[in-house]
């Protein structure tokens, strides 16, 4: 995979991804930035929970399970000193609909354990929790 970055104005950069999709990183205000596109830690965060998700809804789908609903929290750690790395990332996967609990752990499993390009390619502890309905899981993951 490769692409061109290309360098905007003041601290805004702009590209477009191999699939066509064209984006914009900038940085807040305070910093030089005039805050015209989302930071890269957010694009990497947003992205470890998008891997993951389509994973686990690829999962379900294999398993013949649609979720009525499904939605994930997101919480990153950041270290104090440059390059302020993640150090963890926290994921709460929130299910409604008739879904068994094993399949759903069984999903979020493979995801996190197999399947997620993205969070195996980060330096940070991530951890799951899940809740189908409104019930939080009591199993751990």
């Amino acid at each position: 995979m490769d692409f061109t970055i290309n360098w905007k104005e003041k601290m805004a950069f702009s590209g477009v991804t191999p699939s066509g999709h064209e984006f914009i990183m900038d940085a807040a205000a305070e910093v030089g930035g005039e805050n015209t596109g989302p930071r890269p830690t957010e694009l990497l965060l947003q992205a470890v929970a998008g891997c993951t998700g389509m994973d686990i809804i690829s999962i379900l789908h294999k398993m013949r399970l649609e979720p009525a609903s499904f939605q994930m929290d997101v919480t990153g750690e950041r270290a104090e000193e440059h390059p302020k790395r993640f150090t963890s990332i926290a994921i709460h996967y929130a299910f409604d609909g008739e879904l068994p609990e094993d399949k759903v752990i069984r999903a979020i499993q493979l995801s996190k354990d197999k399947y997620c390009s993205v969070s195996h390619s980060l330096n940070a502890e991530i951890t799951v929790s899940y809740s189908i309905n409104g019930v939080k899981g009591n199993n751990s993951i």
